[in-house]
């Protein structure tokens, strides 16, 4: 038996899987934790068997076995870091969250079209994260073997012509919180528990640690969606006291402003659709476009939503270019870990024609 004392971001499926047991061998030995979904928070000590599974287990491709965080998009940059690859890879920092976390961009590629891929917007909706690290992965792991078209597409060539920008987890800290729970010591302890009338789950939580919706930020009819909204700190849908209050935002912002994309896709996680326009000022191009991409995946194009302020507005009435919401998944955010194989297999073409548009 051994001691184990739990770190940020840090939840059963987590520990088990760092010690190679199961989480209800955690189970059978720390009775104060009720089941699999209760929390552990930082400082807690648990019981950990010393026995283990056997073979050390391994996530396969399109396969998802525990929750997804900012640490874990950090071992894919460290991954990447010590490993070569045909496709050229950039990391660099575009700005922190409120709780000062780096908010990581990936480039893959040497073009002159730039395309912006984004996830990770909504707390509850880690599963967008998770995806695109593990296909930028998946791409940068298959374009080593010059032999092998990936699914009929030459990387090498691909990424001569395009430059592809990642922002694979644009609000860490709402998503550590609902895989880890608040809990005394937190630095925003008092207004979550505010927020959320005392509730001590977080399943429901979309927005970032100060109660703001990341994706009603934008000033594309902020004003008609604040009005239509909570007015205060709130789980979700809450848009601030102004457009672009929140760093997360401003760090999207500045990175946009400053870098001309040809189009945008910001994956979320609830309906299996796809959004494409906007108010009527989205290009002509973008049906056609919308087409290519439901073709591939099998969503279903749906020209608006009933709401502004989200990024993908802002993008097209700021540049008159195409921007994309790409919801996949269905059911309740967080989405259970099997719905993640239908997220793989429904965008991994996705997200490859999403670069040939």
């Amino acid at each position: 038996m051994k001691r184990y004392i739990v770190k940020e971001e840090d939840t059963l499926h987590k520990v088990a899987w760092e010690h190679n047991i199961y989480v209800k061998d955690i189970l059978d030995v720390n009775p104060q934790i009720m089941n699999e979904q209760s929390y552990i928070i930082p400082g807690e000590k648990l019981l950990v068997p010393a026995k283990n599974v056997g073979e050390k287990r391994e996530e396969r491709l399109g396969e998802c076995l525990k929750e997804f965080s900012h640490k874990d998009v950090e071992a894919y940059i460290k991954k990447w870091s010590n490993k070569k690859s045909k496709l050229p890879l950039q990391v660099s920092v575009i700005g922190y969250s409120v709780l000062e976390k780096p908010l990581y961009l990936l480039k893959v590629g040497r073009g002159n079209k730039k395309i912006f891929y984004s996830g990770g917007w909504h707390a509850n909706e880690w599963m967008t994260s998770k995806f695109l690290c593990e296909w930028v992965n998946y791409l940068l792991e298959e374009s080593n073997d010059q032999k092998k078209l990936f699914y009929g597409v030459d990387l090498s060539e691909l990424f001569d012509d395009i430059t592809l920008y990642v922002v694979p987890m644009v609000n860490p800290d709402g998503i550590t919180l609902v895989q880890q729970g608040n809990y005394p010591g937190h630095p925003y302890y008092d207004l979550i528990n505010y927020t959320n009338k005392g509730a001590s789950t977080f399943d429901h939580w979309s927005a970032n640690v100060r109660g703001v919706d990341l994706n009603h930020q934008w000033p594309a009819g902020w004003k008609k969606e604040a009005d239509e909204s909570p007015r205060e700190p709130w789980p979700r849908h809450y848009s601030g006291t102004a457009p672009l209050t929140e760093p997360e935002a401003r760090a999207v912002y500045t990175l946009t402003k400053e870098t001309h994309f040809a189009y945008v896709l910001a994956f979320h996680s609830q309906g299996q659709m796809i959004y494409w326009g906007y108010r009527g000022m989205e290009p002509r191009i973008s049906e056609e476009m919308v087409e290519r991409l439901s073709l591939k995946s099998s969503y279903v194009p749906i020209r608006t939503a009933d709401s502004d302020a989200g990024y993908k507005d802002w993008f097209i009435q700021e540049t008159g270019r195409p921007g994309f919401t790409i919801e996949v998944g269905v059911g309740t955010n967080p989405l259970p870990f099997r719905a993640y194989g239908e997220i793989w297999s429904n965008n991994v073409l996705l997200a490859l024609e999403g670069l040939r548009l």
